[in-house]
């Protein structure tokens, strides 16, 4: 009978564990829609899909809180261990990044509206097109990366992170000269630094996320470690303090 009844908590904290993860990847996949979403209202001028984002993030917001509760009633009652409490931890990190995403992406689409109003540049945003598609690419893979615990994925966002934040750096660069080349279009290129910057950051808690996998599946925290260290960790290989 105590064999039974153990079995039967057991099996119930395990089904309450994959339907936390589940509902981050729910998560997951509103927010890779707002970054969808206001890129596309950025680059098209797309006021009303810019607003659908705005709104979206109440949604966002909500997943967020109702998955904190239920993690934190999880270590409250069911006291985990080991693996299940950085399974816990990390789905806690993982959140409070998604959400941040979600704001970034809120602060792209009012960058939306407010580039509606103004001439759009002969080149149409093409850095920030590619600089989106790229880290819609890195937070499409982090998120497969939780999906399936996989930290070769997770590692390779993060070196994939480098490269976003190189991309924002020559991109800033470029929309310096637009200014210097014409002052008629500094507001304009205000608001299209302060959308890559939007992007820079996703990219970041993108990685953010990705770490916070490799913590719960080698039971090690990389947040301040090389990436060579940190490749070396997944390899099962010796680090030098």
């Amino acid at each position: 009978m105590v064999t039974t009844t153990s079995q039967h908590i057991s099996q119930q904290f395990e089904n309450e564990l994959q339907d936390i993860r589940s509902r981050v990847l729910a998560m997951g996949g509103l927010v890779e829609q707002q970054v969808h979403d206001a890129m596309d209202a950025l680059i098209t001028g797309d006021t009303e899909k810019a607003r659908n984002v705005i709104a979206l993030d109440e949604d966002v917001n909500s997943l967020e809180l109702s998955i904190d509760e239920e993690c934190i009633q999880i270590i409250a009652l069911r006291q985990p261990t080991a693996g299940d409490l950085r399974l816990v931890s990390g789905i806690l990190k993982t959140i409070t990044d998604l959400e941040r995403i979600g704001d970034e992406s809120t602060r792209i689409a009012k960058m939306a509206i407010n580039l509606s109003e103004k001439d759009r540049p002969k080149h149409n945003y093409r850095e920030l097109q590619t600089m989106g598609n790229h880290v819609r690419g890195i937070l499409r893979d982090a998120l497969d990366a939780f999906a399936r615990l996989d930290v070769n994925v997770a590692l390779s966002v993060a070196k994939q992170d480098r490269e976003v934040d190189a991309e924002y750096e020559a991109i800033l660069r470029q929309l310096m000269t637009y200014m210097m080349e014409d002052s008629r279009a500094v507001t304009r290129v205000i608001d299209m630094m302060w959308s890559a910057r939007s992007l820079e950051r996703i990219g970041d808690h993108a990685n953010n996320i990705c770490e916070h996998i490799i913590y719960l599946v080698e039971g090690k925290d990389v947040r301040h470690l090389s990436l060579e260290k940190v490749e070396k960790i997944i390899n099962g290989e010796p680090i030098d303090d």
